[in-house]
């Protein structure tokens, strides 16, 4: 039986979340050097002292906030793909999920996706590759479910199933940037197949 957190471990953990969401604010707007953890602290209404309490510096701050994150992205592509369905359904969860976890939370596009690329400052303290890890295991499993896809006749093996893979999780990111410049003009699409479709069905007539 889990022990319920006292009142104590649930404060703390209150004030851990506010600072986290007060630094992933200040992160995607100013961007990590422009940031110091006396701004943090600040903004977040929180002694210097006590801020230092949960992170021993800046860059601690840094990859805990984006761990948490790719933590929480990975499960929910991973439930997406790997729920009981065929292989069209499952990309269709798959596009679904990835639109709807990164538009409940636009400021860490700009943290998250630099390191999936391995273009992030971090990359030198080991955090890229873990995010670079993850992001190779959905793909991965993408890529299975195009090869299953071919094997069953659905689709055509018009190139290899990893590249199709990174394809469609490509696709994805572009809309996804898209949105996050100009969500005015440019929307992530309500449905799957939209996307899909560029894929599944392509250009040309037959």
């Amino acid at each position: 039986m889990t022990k319920e957190p006292t009142r104590r471990e649930r404060e703390k953990l209150r004030q851990r979340q506010e600072m986290m969401a007060t630094a992933l604010v200040l992160f995607s707007e100013k961007g990590y050097h422009n940031v110091s953890m006396h701004e943090i602290a600040a903004n977040a209404e929180f002694a210097i002292g006590t801020l230092y309490k949960f992170f021993s510096n800046k860059e601690d701050l840094y990859k805990s906030l984006l761990l948490e994150q790719s933590d929480r992205f990975h499960a929910a592509l991973l439930k997406a793909i790997e729920s009981p369905g065929d292989e069209i359904e499952k990309l269709r969860r798959y596009v679904r999920a990835k639109g709807e976890e990164f538009r409940d939370d636009s400021a860490i596009i700009s943290l998250y996706f630099p390191e999936t690329r391995g273009a992030g400052f971090n990359i030198l303290a080991g955090l890229g590759q873990i995010i670079l890890n993850r992001r190779e295991s959905l793909l991965q499993q993408l890529a299975e479910i195009f090869e299953s896809g071919i094997h069953a006749g659905r689709f055509h093996q018009i190139a290899a199933p990893y590249i199709l893979a990174v394809a469609l999780d490509s696709l994805c990111n572009a809309f996804l940037f898209l949105w996050l410049e100009n969500p005015e003009n440019h929307s992530y699409p309500e449905s799957p197949d939209i996307i899909l479709n560029i894929l599944l069905k392509g250009l040309v007539s037959p």
